[in-house]
């Protein structure tokens, strides 16, 4: 009798030590969860790149480490479900940071929410660019290279633009293997058989400009009046070329309205300030139903651009960052794959990502003529078998568990 009850005993024990050890699981799960939504709220989270608007510098495939205490740790701007783009319609709260341990610099790659996207600031597409415009700047572009209060600030270190090779023959074709080699990512032919379009990084240039076939180099500047609608403000004919100037809004500045730079105000009013603003006149306007000719800004904007300078939708299309919107600073990347050999790109794994450091190298556009344009004298034609010979050599020598921050 006693046996048979310490055996009911023992199995009645069995189920609650299986439903103890899942509790243990399901515990473990909860807290590791929590933990993991506690460190990736306010210290850094986790991001890949899809797109290549900053390459050389940042690669399709990167993921990368993303500090939310350099700036300060934004706070939630609305309720949703972690790690998606479920959020509550209407819950919104008002924007808080804390104070972190760095300000925002020129060359800072900066992840961000994108501006113009609707919807709560903290649900919005996550980008990518690098800072270079500061808040009370004013920025053009002039012939491609970025001026800054009238500064030139000329291509930093591995960024990417279109330029216009020029050579002596038109059978002289850069090699596939050195075109990798150096850093030149496509080369395309133009209406002239002597002339290709390369994009290509400062370094890739100065190498080009050395071949003792090539007449010139020169940056290739987009001419096209269909740009207008497409770039901000859009009632101006500017291009990514040919932009500006504009000034960025500064935190506590106060500006003169004009019919001039109403275009340029008014979204910034209007979209991230939450102002109700409406011209009356060409020198009169309405902010909150207030007669005025001024208005002061409540926050920092920063002008943002892509490395990849051509291919890269940035503050020249859609205008100004607000500090509200910006997430954190870019740290490393913490692992990369290559989409094309299907293989971990070892060499990037916990690669540094560099700020203003891409400018502190002498560019190549203080390396080129003031007028941004190499020439060289045209070389005597070699012999008839010594040129069949260089010819033939030159040409055969010739995210489940991450965000994703867009860099379109």
């Amino acid at each position: 009798m006693a046996t048979r009850d310490r055996t009911r005993t023992d199995e009645d024990e069995a189920p609650a030590a299986e439903k103890s050890e899942l509790r243990q699981w399901g515990e473990a799960f909860i807290v590791a969860f929590v933990i993991v939504l506690i460190v990736r709220t306010l210290f850094f989270d986790l991001f890949r790149i899809p797109t290549p608007s900053m390459e050389q510098n940042l690669l399709v495939g990167d993921y990368l480490f993303v500090s939310k205490l350099h700036y300060g740790t934004r706070m939630p701007m609305s309720i949703g479900v972690p790690f998606t783009s479920i959020y509550l319609p209407g819950a919104r709260f008002p924007y808080k940071r804390f104070g972190g341990f760095s300000s925002v610099h020129r060359g800072d790659p900066i992840v961000f929410n994108h501006p113009p996207k609707q919807g709560p600031i903290d649900q919005k597409l996550h980008y990518i660019k690098r800072v270079i415009g500061m808040p009370g700047e004013n920025i053009s572009v002039q012939n491609k290279v970025v001026h800054i209060d009238g500064r030139p600030l000329p291509l930093g270190k591995r960024m990417q633009q279109y330029w216009l090779v020029t050579k002596s023959d038109a059978r002289y074709q850069i090699p596939r293997v050195r075109m990798r080699e150096i850093g030149i990512s496509e080369v395309a032919p133009t209406r002239s058989a002597t002339t290709v379009r390369i994009l290509a990084t400062p370094d890739a240039v100065r190498q080009v400009q050395e071949w003792s076939w090539v007449q010139s180099v020169k940056p290739y500047v987009t001419e096209n009046e269909n740009f207008g609608p497409r770039m901000y403000p859009d009632q101006r004919s500017y291009t990514p070329d040919q932009y500006g100037p504009v000034h960025i809004p500064k935190k506590g500045e106060t500006v003169t309205l004009t019919d001039e730079n109403w275009p340029v105000f008014k979204p910034v009013i209007v979209r991230y300030e939450g102002q109700d603003a409406r011209q009356m006149t060409d020198s009169t306007f309405a902010i909150e139903g207030e007669r005025t000719t001024t208005y002061t800004f409540q926050q920092d904007y920063y002008f943002v651009m892509g490395d990849n300078r051509d291919n890269s939708k940035d503050s020249r299309f859609w205008g100004f960052v607000p500090m509200d919107h910006v997430v954190g600073k870019a740290i490393f990347t913490y692992f990369s794959w290559d989409y094309d050999s299907w293989m971990p790109r070892f060499g990037r794994i916990f690669n540094p990502i560099e700020d203003d450091e891409v400018f502190r190298e002498q560019t190549v556009m203080q390396q080129l003529s003031d007028s941004t344009t190499v020439h060289r004298r045209p070389h005597p034609p070699a012999p008839t078998e010594r040129r069949r010979a260089t010819r033939r050599t030159a040409v055969s020598d010739a995210t489940p568990s991450t965000n994703t921050a867009h860099t379109q």
